[in-house]
């Protein structure tokens, strides 16, 4: 049976390669972003439906989820985005500076995964799945980037419990170093790459692939006992026990 699969942030990068993995299984998906030629454009490559939509902002969410339909099985909410903002010249504005970055990153990472599942919830079907994706930053959090991802990923753990009697599981995927997006927007130094695919153990770069395959799994019906979990994609660099 074909699922309806909602991905937010998937006009491009690892929200894209996530869509287009559930399409080639069949699955109805449905993408969201805030570009709406961007978001029509990706749509139409990869034989998705679109749905223009801020995750932070709660009357969007509303909107988004009417129109999403009456039926959900898997939810990923890939939407977010390290917002950090380009220090500013002057000590006068600092503080406003440091908690604009705050709030930025975490209305794009964690306020729109949370408003966006309790918004869809009441119509995911019992063995659906909500995936939400952090990062290897979260293990860090030095920065309001890496708290944001953290936070993520304890929330998560409330929230598997929450939906689990209603037939759902919730995990996050948590990506290390990956290559094919547009993350550090341009700002990679080669140096520093080489320095990320080192930390590996399996001494190469992650592709959008690696966590579309765990998000496609994740929601599959061999995953149905996983939940309340982060899986890192990340090659080694982090490793758990």
């Amino acid at each position: 049976m074909s699922r309806v699969v909602l991905v937010t942030g998937g006009t491009r990068g690892l929200g894209r390669a996530v869509a287009a993995r559930f399409r080639a299984s069949g699955d109805t998906v449905i993408i969201t972003g805030r570009d709406e030629s961007r978001l029509a454009a990706t749509a139409e490559e990869i034989g998705a439906h679109s749905a223009v939509c801020d995750g932070a902002d709660p009357r969007q969410v509303a909107r988004l989820a009417g129109d999403v339909g009456p039926e959900l099985d898997v939810l990923v909410n890939m939407a977010g985005a390290n917002t950090d903002l380009a220090s500013a010249a002057g000590e006068d504005d600092a503080l406003e500076q440091v908690a604009a970055a705050w709030r930025a990153n975490l209305d794009a990472n964690l306020l729109s995964a949370v408003l966006t599942s309790t918004a869809l919830i009441g119509k995911m079907r019992r063995g659906g799945s909500i995936i939400n994706v952090g990062s290897i930053g979260a293990e860090y959090a030095s920065t309001s980037y890496g708290a944001a991802k953290a936070a993520l990923a304890a929330w998560n753990a409330g929230l598997s419990a929450e939906v689990g009697p209603k037939g759902l599981t919730a995990n996050v995927i948590s990506p290390g170093y990956i290559e094919g997006t547009d993350f550090f927007r341009g700002q990679l130094t080669e140096q520093r790459r080489t320095a990320l695919i080192a930390a590996t153990h399996d001494g190469r770069p992650g592709h959008p692939d690696d966590v579309a395959e765990t998000a496609w799994f994740l929601a599959s019906p061999g995953a149905r006992h996983i939940t309340g979990q982060t899986l890192h994609v990340n090659g080694g660099a982090h490793t758990t026990r």
